[in-house]
């Protein structure tokens, strides 16, 4: 077999929650690409729908299916209207997440309580629903956080907290699942990439951080990201479970 052929997904059924916006829909894209089936999940309907239509502009079968992954009623829905339209699932991308800053003293508990349903709760959850539509030789990446390893420059104690728990769920849910149900289960941890997160309030402040306590002094590209993701979901990392693949341009090589 030709090394480049074991990253294809042609044929294969991947869903994909947090899919209406950011690297969310750069997964997506790359993923049609290499010839998988998706199915888009997100609370954002509209903009999951106008993913969906370009997609399907290319050629890719799609269907999207608007879904709060901190509810257990929607991540079974999701996981239900999936094996309904294309049957089994053989790739799992828990992306959805939200970003959470501010002094631990001065936040509202709320939004840590928020932020950890949906980054880790919810990754719980659909992992859970999924499951059990998923055959032997499947894989589930779970897109964690370099802040789920290393310590960050700004208080964000929600966020960092939700990472960190993603990285040992992956661990917990792999030794469950991979001997058992041959299902593996990896972490994508990305470092600071040019999204709509990380154009937002401080962007100067964290472009300079990078620039200064990173090897390579600069954001990400989703292209370089895509590539990981699609090396853990493709057969290409048959091998690997458990694991947490760190691309973060050199920034934990300086913590």
């Amino acid at each position: 077999m030709d090394p480049l052929d074991r990253f294809r997904l042609d044929g294969r059924v991947v869903v994909v929650t947090g899919a209406s916006s950011g690297l969310g829909v750069g997964f997506a894209k790359a993923l049609a690409r290499v010839g998988a089936d998706l199915v888009l999940a997100a609370r954002r309907e509209q903009q999951l729908i106008a993913v969906a239509e370009e997609l399907r502009g290319r050629g890719a079968r799609v269907i999207t299916h608007r879904t709060d992954v901190a509810v257990e009623e929607d991540c079974a829905s999701l996981a239900q209207a999936a094996a309904d339209a294309f049957g089994p699932i053989d790739v799992l991308i828990n992306n959805a997440g939200v970003g959470q800053a501010g002094g631990a003293l001065r936040e509202d508990p709320q939004v840590f309580r928020t932020t950890v349903d949906i980054n880790l709760t919810g990754t719980y959850l659909v992992s859970r629903a999924c499951v059990p539509h998923m055959p032997s030789g499947s894989a589930i990446v779970n897109i964690a956080s370099v802040l789920g390893v290393a310590a960050s420059r700004f208080p964000q104690a929600g966020y960092c907290a939700s990472k960190a728990g993603v990285v040992g769920l992956t661990r917990d849910l792999a030794q469950q699942w991979s001997a058992r149900r041959g299902i593996r289960v990896n972490a994508l941890c990305p470092g600071y990439f040019e999204s709509e997160i990380t154009a937002g309030d401080g962007a100067e402040a964290l472009r300079a951080m990078v620039a200064a306590e990173s090897i390579l002094g600069r954001f990400g590209h989703q292209q370089e990201l895509d590539s990981a993701l699609l090396f853990l979901a493709s057969p290409a990392s048959s091998y690997m479970t458990g694991a947490s693949l760190v691309v973060d341009g050199g920034l934990t090589s300086t913590f």
